[in-house]
């Protein structure tokens, strides 16, 4: 099989494939708290596994990961006051985002796909794709997906993993689905030991400035991972995997590989 990884590439490899029409995969994270019990990079090592596997799927390449996110949010990822996350202001983000997406193009590439694994991020990259493709021109030949891999879950899926009644994508940060997910394709960074048990927070629908660091659990956690397991995760990858390749196939017009 091929590797899929731009990193592990040629340049004279890459441009062979890049040249043949591959579609590439730009994976973009964080480097965030993910509780006791996940790793700083939950956010890129799970964009970037899943971007992997559906670009072999499709014969794609995958970049390196953006592995730095806007600024951590209270209600959705525990906010910026644990150790650990570093985050970048929007206009950063906004710059790395459109500055690959200008050297892409510069490279030939025809259909990219940014993959965004961490919530406060994606109205940023929508930005930075659409200062992108305004300094490339409309001419260019250049279709850009953008995709929160969260998205392509199941109605079925969730109420299978979740009996009980579903918190809401938000409030899964560190949660169940996530840990599922790393215990599927990282199990060795997963410390299941240390997963919390209280309950999930409970946020007024309002946010202040500064930010109430009390209204956030002090693990991090924003509703426990009990629960979680590598067969969850399989059941939610299989969801994400299956829903964005259909989704390349159709919009850039593939087919079946």
């Amino acid at each position: 099989m091929n590797n899929v990884r731009m990193d592990n590439l040629s340049w004279v490899e890459y441009e062979r494939r890049v040249q043949s029409g591959a579609v590439v995969f730009l994976p973009i994270g964080a480097t965030e708290q993910h509780g006791p019990h996940l790793p700083l990079g939950t956010d890129a090592l799970l964009a970037s596994a899943i971007s992997e596997d559906v670009a072999r799927e499709i014969h794609g390449i995958v970049a390196p990961a953006l592995a730095y996110g806007y600024k951590s949010q209270p209600k959705c990822g525990g906010g910026q006051h644990f150790c650990g996350t570093t985050s970048v202001d929007g206009a950063t983000l906004i710059a790395m985002v459109r500055d690959a997406v200008r050297e892409f193009h510069r490279h030939g590439v025809k259909r990219l796909v940014l993959v965004i694994g961490h919530y406060e991020n994606q109205w940023f990259v929508t930005e930075g794709i659409d200062l992108a493709l305004r300094d490339i021109g409309p001419d260019a030949g250049l279709q850009v997906m953008r995709l929160e891999h969260w998205e392509f879950l199941q109605p079925q899926t969730i109420e299978r993993i979740f009996p009980d009644g579903f918190p809401g994508i938000a409030l899964e940060h560190a949660a169940v689905i996530e840990t599922s997910m790393m215990l599927h394709y990282h199990p060795q960074l997963v410390a299941l030991d240390r997963i919390p048990a209280h309950g999930p927070a409970e946020f007024p629908v309002y946010d202040l400035y500064p930010t109430r660091t009390e209204w956030v659990p002090a693990s991090g956690v924003l509703s426990s991972a009990l629960g979680a397991s590598a067969q969850k995760g399989q059941w939610l990858v299989g969801d994400v995997i299956g829903g964005i390749v259909q989704a390349v196939r159709f919009e850039f017009a593939l087919g079946e590989v």
